[in-house]
């Protein structure tokens, strides 16, 4: 499968006339869309990032925009210097073709109180191994999740969540779990048997890659030029 990162780094090696490797802030599943994505190629020489910008948009696809271009520390990490992140997850309850590859459609009613109730309990822990994807090989489970409510905005059900990490499957798996919860499959306290249970098979199940994006990824200002 061709991947934005394949395509990003073969442009840049072919207008900078060099091997350019690419290191993004994260990994998102296929089927994913991010609204903003950082990354970060080490380049020896001076470059004049308004005119290469200009450039490289022309040379990506039309589905691949790349809005700036910032110098910034050696030392600076796409991934690593990441100090918080923010996803969204669109639902629609009635079938629209125009975002049938852009959110998740649910048919049944659905109680926004009830998922907003679940959501503030997740924020009490730090240990979400629940909904982390199996045989993972992370270090800790452990996310600060600062942001996690449902919202509706027109037609669409919007869950937004930020934290400072985010593991593997996690805020589809815990958007899956959400939804049991708004549908009336479970109850608002069974959220803290599943994060309590440290058992992936007792949440809910991941919702389609469609509906989720990737919206914001903050970084600290000391580490631009």
């Amino acid at each position: 499968m061709i991947s934005v990162q394949a395509v990003l780094e073969k442009a840049l090696s072919t207008l900078l006339r060099d091997d350019i490797a690419v290191l993004g802030a994260g990994r998102t599943d296929a089927g994913v869309h991010a609204k903003q994505m950082f990354a970060h190629f080490d380049y020896t020489q001076e470059l004049d990032t308004n005119k290469m910008l200009l450039r490289l948009n022309a040379f990506l696809p039309n589905d691949i925009m790349v809005k700036s271009l910032r110098s910034v520390v050696p030392e600076a990490h796409a991934r690593f210097d990441a100090t918080e992140r923010t996803y969204e997850y669109w639902v629609v309850r009635e079938k629209n073709p125009f975002l049938y590859d852009f959110a998740h459609l649910v048919f049944r009613p659905i109680q926004i109180s009830r998922m907003n109730e679940a959501a503030n309990i997740m924020m009490e822990y730090s240990d979400f191994e629940c909904f982390s994807k199996s045989n993972t090989d992370v270090k800790t489970f452990v996310c600060d999740i600062r942001v996690a409510f449902w919202k509706k905005r027109g037609e669409i059900l919007v869950f937004t969540i930020s934290a400072d990490r985010f593991l593997r499957n996690m805020v589809r798996a815990a958007v899956g779990t959400l939804l049991e919860i708004g549908l009336g499959k479970r109850e608002v306290a069974d959220i803290r048997t599943v994060i309590e249970g440290k058992d992936r098979s007792k949440a809910g199940v991941s919702v389609p890659a469609k509906g989720l994006y990737l919206t914001k990824v903050s970084y600290p200002e000391a580490i631009f030029k």
